[in-house]
């Protein structure tokens, strides 16, 4: 009996995306706007254009052209794409494209709801486009400042690629140094999986 309880225990815990998609559910509400920094194929950017709802807006950046084609065909396929502003840039330039926007309402209003981040490599593409720690610290540092209070930032970790690990660790290592009177950090990783599991770290705005 102990063991049949401790294994429906294990089925209940969800997986790192799953629990950052929990999370940010909790933050944002309709009508206001978000970050996906890591837009990938853009089932995050979708995700979070159906949660902000159609008077919301969504920022969606990735380095590369592939990967924003990709979501704007997912956008336009499910009519989302006029909720969302697709950025061909890094997410080490977030203030650079959201603040001439968004400055007066986070100055009213309160920042982004939620940031929104997969750290790794675009999947079905070069594995050597991945993201590094360095330009990654310093879209989560503008992140913070974009956030509103009550607003989180999830960043899903993948490691099983070449300098995964290497950010993982300074991630860690930057977060672990952060003021705890303003900021919660929460990580969240399964310990006896193999295959290198994902990561979740999120950060809540007091």
């Amino acid at each position: 009996m102990a063991g049949e309880e401790s294994n429906k225990a294990m089925e209940v815990l969800p997986k790192a995306l799953t629990f950052a998609h929990h999370l940010v559910e909790q933050a944002i509400k309709p009508g206001e706007w978000a970050i996906d920094a890591t837009a990938g194929n853009g089932k995050d950017t979708e995700w979070l254009a159906r949660l902000v709802g159609s008077e919301g807006l969504v920022y969606a950046f990735d380095v590369q052209e592939k990967a924003l084609e990709r979501t704007r065909e997912r956008l336009q396929d499910k009519g989302l794409l006029s909720r969302t502003k697709l950025i061909l840039q890094g997410h080490e330039h977030l203030k650079k494209h959201v603040l001439p926007e968004m400055g007066s309402r986070i100055e009213k209003e309160g920042g982004a709801g939620a940031v929104m981040f997969n750290l790794g490599f675009l999947p079905g593409s070069d594995h050597r486009v991945i993201t590094k720690p360095e330009t990654t610290i310093e879209a989560i540092s503008q992140a913070m400042e974009l956030l509103k209070r009550g607003g989180v930032i999830t960043m899903v970790i993948y490691t099983g690629h070449s300098g995964g690990v290497e950010e993982k660790e300074m991630i860690y290592e930057h977060l672990a140094e952060l003021e705890a009177e303003n900021l919660v950090v929460l990580s969240y990783r399964f310990m006896n999986q193999g295959d290198n599991p994902p990561e979740l770290v999120a950060i809540e705005k007091k």
